[in-house]
């Protein structure tokens, strides 16, 4: 216990130097969707830091040790999981066609794909959808609001972040016993994803000028591109007008 808080202490202590050290910062020009910059880039250096330490080398490691259709496989499961909340996320902007999509990928993956470890759906002709409670929102009209860097979580908006219960409601790995099974498949889901992402964070350190601007730029542009399904936006349209709606 003594360690636990020995533990809190330092990695909040470090968090407050970096968030003063980010509002102490050069000035830079203002961006409209990002009024908490200072705040922002003191998360990120933070998240960096642990990401640089903890996570990239938990996920080279797996990358390393996991044969190639093991780790398909275990995406698979993961993206069946993830089918849960886009069904009932597409119902709720009432695409009721993409939600029968997500419902029939449930059914097969989960019983002929054996547990999802097999995406036997996309044979089918049942494609991936991907749709969350921040996206729903967006489909409601709620702006996005200022851009926003969340501890551990990594970059979000201020709706996204407003959407985040509703998707820890939405996602079956929460619901599984015991509480240590669940931690188990919550750590192997974050190592997972963060090994997806290992091509994508080499690109982005080697190709940009500054990681923090290319991170929120590339993050804030794929999220209006999921809320308009694709769609193109309109030519009078930059980003700032996209994300305030």
């Amino acid at each position: 216990m003594v360690s636990l808080f020995i533990f809190l202490r330092n990695v909040f202590g470090f968090m407050l130097c970096v968030f003063l050290l980010g509002g102490c910062a050069s000035p830079r020009e203002k961006v409209t969707h990002d009024p908490w910059e200072g705040f922002n880039r003191g998360v990120y250096v933070f998240n960096d830091t642990l990401d640089k330490y903890a996570l990239e080398p938990l996920a080279e490691g797996y990358r390393a040790v996991t044969p190639d259709p093991v780790e398909t496989s275990i995406g698979n499961f993961f993206s069946n999981l993830g089918d849960v909340g886009s069904f009932f996320n597409n119902l709720l902007q009432f695409k009721l066609t993409a939600a029968g999509n997500d419902l029939s990928r449930i059914a097969f993956n989960s019983t002929m794909g054996i547990a999802g470890f097999f995406d036997v759906a996309s044979d089918f002709g049942y494609p991936k959808s991907q749709e969350d409670f921040g996206q729903t929102l967006g489909a409601w009209g709620v702006n996005s609001g200022p851009y926003l860097v969340l501890p551990f979580l990594g970059p979000s908006t201020l709706r996204d972040t407003g959407a985040l219960p509703v998707g820890y409601f939405l996602n079956p790995v929460n619901y599984v016993e015991p509480s240590s099974d669940q931690n188990i498949l919550t750590v192997l889901g974050i190592v997972k994803t963060r090994a997806q992402l290992l091509k994508a964070s080499s690109v982005r350190d080697t190709a940009a000028l500054d990681p923090y601007i290319f991170t929120r730029e590339a993050f804030l542009q794929r999220r209006a591109n999921l809320v308009r399904d694709g769609q193109p936006a309109k030519e009078d349209e930059d980003l700032d007008k996209l994300l305030d709606g």
